[in-house]
Parts: structure tokens; C-alpha cells; sequence
């Protein structure tokens, strides 16, 4: 399964914001450094989604703030 996640580095709390069936937001406290926010995003689609965190990749925008997002 393929979704879109908008990442919102230096967020006040963590969360996991569904707003359609494929659009997540969501939102993390790690800064947008060394893949920081990247592994934190990461962390909480895992627990979101209740699975491993090695079933999860980041196929586009390692480098922006919108992500194409794979769950395997």
C-alpha cells in the first residue's frame, strides 16, 4: 500500500492526522536534520499502523516535506 504523508517537523506534540484514505499528516517534534524527523515520521506510521517499522520505506522526499510512502 502506497500513501501520501505531509511531515510537520518541530510539532508541539506527536500525531498521526488521517484526512482520506491514502493522505496522512503528520506531525512529529524532531527537527528536519540528519533524517531526524524522517525516523520519527517513521516511528509513529508503526505504531499508527501497528506494525514493524522495517515494513515501512520512504519512496519519495526524503528531502521535502510531502512523502510518497510504501507499507508493505
Amino acid at each position: 500500500m502506497k500513501i501520501l504523508v505531509k511531515a510537520k517537523p518541530l510539532s508541539k506534540i506527536n500525531s498521526v492526522e488521517k484526512l482520506s484514505s491514502t493522505e496522512f499528516l503528520v506531525s512529529v517534534k524532531e527537527p528536519a536534520v540528519g533524517g531526524r524527523a524522517n525516523k520519527a515520521v517513521i516511528n509513529l506510521l508503526a505504531e499508527y499502523f501497528k506494525i514493524s517499522r522495517n515494513r515501512i520505506n520512504i519512496l519519495v522526499g526524503q528531502t521535502t516535506k510531502s512523502k510518497i510512502i510504501e507499507i508493505n
